[in-house]
């Protein structure tokens, strides 16, 4: 039978032991010795399937020590970010977080360094385990490695108790490093089994306490101590009643209820997944993620299992842990489209679900100064090289301007250029949504900005910076040269997915062409056919509702994903605007704003020619955005009323 809880507490799950950041090399089918250069993201079992539990819709929370660090902090931000409960947390300031080091040497070997030494997590102790923490969860979750020490092992012991006292349930993952026992040498952290008498007494006092074991063959070994996997299942069932599950990497795994018989196979099956193996490493986070999703939620063990294969499928299939694990969208549309690729990290259809269902943060509105001009300000320099040069100063006080106007309120942004918004882009808030343009300004077909190769360039940029290319694309062009355009915003868009980083397009159809309501949604329709499926669009007033209702309608149809459309301005007046935002505010999909000359047009002609100082041209900036916020504002009660 699958196990249920009707116990109405805040948490379902709270998950305890390591946390490190984990740095997995991007070069692959290279020894980690010749790595030029990793990838970052959260790591540790616990944390990891704390991530993957609340991607899957768990309410879940980790119990661990980070230090006091810029890579704490990480890790703290990042479950943030996830939706994970981080109250129980405990940051230590005389400790470093842990880290690991991988890389893929091949697709059976994945060189792996822990750097545990001292380390924050291993100081777990069971001060750091709340009573109240620990009651407000339905389940929680110990791991193996965190029994190699007398105070871990006694903090997770404390949380057991106090869980089973409140009626939560122990979920007991065997997570074995052999190095993290003393095992084995700092480079064999990859090794997954060397036997162990004492491991495996030590372990054997946990089974009891326990409702649900998972592992491996090789962990089911380490936990009962027999050389034999179907006498180690029964040793298992002699100490404890849980539900034991069998992780058998690419045959999917076997859920054990009650008596285990003399046939291995006698069990619950889940439905397997054949894919490629890109990474093992991650993949057990990722199906305890799926078996807990359906686990805690009373489903049958075979829908769990299934779950939890498909999870793990996802993980071996991309490069790391945390992040490559699915969310409850993406594997429901896993479960019902499949996918024709062996290697799921090739599938465009389904990676767009990941990426979009994972973004960093939410922006259901936006309310961007754009200063991101270049050749507009080139202009009023006329050539003047000291007026040129004083072109970043003017984008500081812009920078200076918007956050006058937000004062701290969420929603808001900027789009600042490479070329003179430097100083800008270092003055600006965190907390702003920041675009930066690649398209060299004017071009028509589009050409990038420095340079036609993007991966070298994008690569230098931070990673919440949303790429924006503007494309002057009319659906009434000759096809050669929507062939070239499209071809051109393809490689960005390509571009920003390869390096992790969101994508704004922009198109401008009425400076070469008839404006009616069909244009704009003909050519979104033209650039979705195309593959393009950026994160946002950004596109110039409309005449009329139908226009927008148009464009909802390709979006919600194309794309539900999308984040949505954010209005450009055009140089337009105020009262112009006014009209445009109005029609604008009909559309379900559009998300706010991003105008420029309207803004700062007057105030930068008069700051470069003298005649306006410095807080005068703040001043004139902050009263122009602020009224256009102000407007968005108000039609957006209006709206809601």
């Amino acid at each position: 039978m699958s196990q249920t809880t009707t116990a109405d507490k805040p948490l379902d799950l709270i998950t305890i032991g390591r946390a490190s950041v984990d740095l997995y090399g991007q070069q692959i089918g290279t020894r980690l010795e010749d790595v030029a250069s990793f990838a970052k993201s959260v790591g540790g079992c616990p944390t990891n399937i704390s991530v993957g539990t609340a991607r899957l819709g768990l309410k879940s929370a980790l119990l661990t020590r980070v230090g006091k660090e810029q890579m704490g902090r990480f890790i703290r931000e990042q479950l943030e970010r996830e939706g994970v409960e981080t109250r129980g947390i405990v940051t230590d300031p005389e400790r470093l977080t842990a880290l690991a080091i991988l890389s893929v040497e091949s697709d059976h070997s994945f060189p792996l360094l822990f750097y545990r030494d001292n380390c924050a997590d291993s100081a777990l102790c069971e001060e750091d385990v709340s009573e109240d923490f620990i009651r407000s969860a339905r389940a929680i979750l110990v791991t193996g490695t965190h029994f190699a020490k007398p105070h871990t092992d006694a903090a997770q012991r404390k949380a057991i108790r106090i869980a089973k006292a409140s009626g939560a349930k122990v979920v007991f993952d065997i997570d074995y490093r052999p190095n993290l026992w003393g095992l084995a040498g700092h480079d064999a952290g990859d090794n997954r089994y060397i036997a162990s008498d004492k491991v495996s007494a030590h372990l054997r006092t946990v089974l009891a306490d326990c409702d649900l074991i998972v592992g491996t063959e090789e962990e089911v070994l380490i936990a009962s101590g027999d050389s034999d996997l179907l006498a180690a299942l029964k040793t298992i069932r002699a100490n404890s009643k849980a539900t034991i599950v069998l992780k058998r990497g690419p045959m999917g795994c076997i859920v054990y209820d009650g008596a285990i018989s003399d046939n291995l196979e006698d069990g619950i099956v889940g439905k397997g997944f054949p894919i490629e193996v890109y990474n093992v490493l991650g993949a057990g986070d990722a199906f305890m993620s799926g078996f807990l999703r359906g686990w805690l939620k009373g489903e049958p063990h075979a829908t769990s299992a299934t779950w939890a294969n498909a999870c793990g499928a996802f993980a071996v299939s991309r490069l790391l842990c945390a992040p490559e694990i699915p969310t409850w969208t993406e594997l429901q549309f896993f479960l019902e489209n499949g996918s024709k690729e062996r290697a799921l990290r090739k599938d465009e259809a389904i990676n767009h679900v990941h990426w979009a269902t994972t973004r960093r943060r939410d922006i259901p509105q936006l309310m961007a100064l754009a200063i991101d001009h270049r050749s507009q300000l080139e202009d009023l320099a006329d050539g003047n090289d000291d007026l040129l040069a004083r072109i970043p100063a003017f984008k500081v006080l812009a920078v200076k301007a918007a956050e006058r106007i937000a004062d701290g309120r969420p929603g808001f942004g900027m789009l600042i250029d490479d070329k003179y918004g430097r100083d800008a882009l270092f003055a600006v808030n965190r907390n702003f949504w920041i675009g930066k343009p690649i398209e060299l300004p004017g071009s028509r077909p589009l050409q990038f900005e420095f340079s036609q190769d993007l991966g070298s360039r994008l690569i230098d940029w931070p990673v919440d910076h949303c790429i924006k290319v503007l494309s002057f694309f009319h659906p009434d062009d000759p096809a050669e040269l929507k062939a070239t355009q499209i071809a051109k915003l393809r490689s960005a868009f390509e571009a920003a997915r390869k390096v992790g980083r969101e994508i704004l397009i922009e198109i401008i159809a009425g400076k070469h062409g008839t404006l009616d309501d069909q244009t704009i949604p003909r050519a979104l329709t033209e650039l979705y056919d195309a593959g393009l499926k950026p994160d946002w669009w950004k596109l110039e007033p409309q005449a009329s509702v139908g226009a927008w209702a148009a464009i909802d309608a390709v979006l919600e149809t194309r794309d539900p994903l999308c984040r949505g459309v954010v209005l450009l301005g055009l140089e337009a007046p105020y009262e112009a605007l006014k009209e445009g935002f109005t029609a604008a505010r009909t559309s379900r999909t559009v998300k706010g704003f991003a105008v420029g000359r309207t803004i700062f047009a007057d105030a930068a002609k008069a700051w470069l020619g003298g005649t306006m100082n410095d807080e005068q041209a703040i001043a004139d900036m902050a009263g122009k955005f602020g009224a256009l916020v102000g407007l968005w504002l108000q039609l957006g009660e209006s709206k809601a009323a």
